[in-house]
């Protein structure tokens, strides 16, 4: 097989002031293509103060960058990338994150091996080496019920229970998932096409789990976790420049997914209590942050 019939990999980077980190991610990138794709990185810059942008362009002219005059949010800076994208397979990667050595190529041949999965997440590393729990299942009203309940702290071992952190799910083992932490994310492009990119109503968060519950439950495309396919995550790059904002617009972007997907499911009053809920916890979540950044 010649290089031209390899499929292509477009790999699609939202960067907002993390310089440092994108370098190191994008070394990594140069370090370790994967064996059976070709390459284009993609960055969106969305309007950094840190030099980014110039970065990129000084250190990494093979690059496709994309200089967004404004922060946009990660939705649509990666709606901003899949329009640059013509790759068969599209992974979206946090600048937070360092591939490891075969990482694309083992997520690669996952993907073309099995036409039927849609979208393929990794095992998340921290600095340190341990797993990170990055899988969740839907936010489906009752197993958020048991979440606010501590319910699902007494039997994290239940799998209706624990059905939202998935306390339970053996990291070491592929399997069929709902909604993998989009730091990894690869999707193929047939699956794009036929889900559509992210909304924008969810600039921050939950976009990535409004996309996966579109293309799972709507239009019954697989998603999948690999153990094997290994990257280092720092968790929070942008985001914790900001803690206290993006606490309150995580919950919010929570109620939005319920408005979206939910509410016209669910009786009024069931939905109000659950929009109570959801507020409370960020009440409790913020209070909590401003407590530690004081101590």
């Amino acid at each position: 097989m010649t290089d031209t019939d390899l499929p292509l990999l477009s790999i699609c980077i939202v960067n907002w002031n993390t310089q440092d980190l994108l370098r190191d991610c994008l070394e990594s990138l140069d370090q370790y293509p994967p064996r059976n794709a070709r390459l284009e990185t993609i960055v969106v810059d969305n309007d950094s103060a840190d030099s980014s942008a110039d970065m990129v362009d000084a250190e990494f002219p093979g690059i496709i960058l994309v200089r967004n005059p404004e922060n946009s949010g990660y939705a649509e800076g990666n709606n901003i990338a899949f329009t640059k994208a013509t790759g068969d397979l599209i992974l979206l990667m946090n600048p937070d994150v360092v591939v490891h050595a075969d990482a694309l190529t083992r997520a690669v041949a996952a993907m073309r091996d099995d036409p039927a999965i849609g979208a393929l997440g990794c095992r998340l590393l921290s600095p340190d080496g341990s797993t990170q729990r990055s899988l969740r299942g839907f936010p489906d009203p009752w197993p958020v019920a048991f979440e606010y309940l501590k319910l699902a702290r007494l039997a994290p071992w239940h799998r209706a229970i624990a059905a939202y952190r998935m306390d339970y799910f053996n990291y070491d083992r592929s399997g069929d998932v709902d909604q993998p932490m989009a730091s990894f994310f690869m999707i193929s492009r047939r699956c794009l096409d036929d889900v559509g990119p992210m909304d924008p109503a969810f600039p921050i968060f939950f976009n990535d789990v409004d996309w996966c519950y579109r293309a799972k439950r709507e239009r019954g495309w697989r998603i999948v976790y690999r153990p094997d396919v290994v990257v280092t995550h720092h968790h929070g790059g942008s985001t914790r420049l900001v803690k206290p904002r993006m606490i309150v617009e995580s919950h919010r972007s929570l109620i939005r997914f319920y408005e979206k997907f939910y509410k016209s499911r669910m009786p009024g009053l069931t939905f109000q209590l659950m929009k109570w809920a959801i507020l409370w916890n960020e009440r409790r979540n913020l209070r909590r942050a401003r407590a530690e950044a004081a101590a």
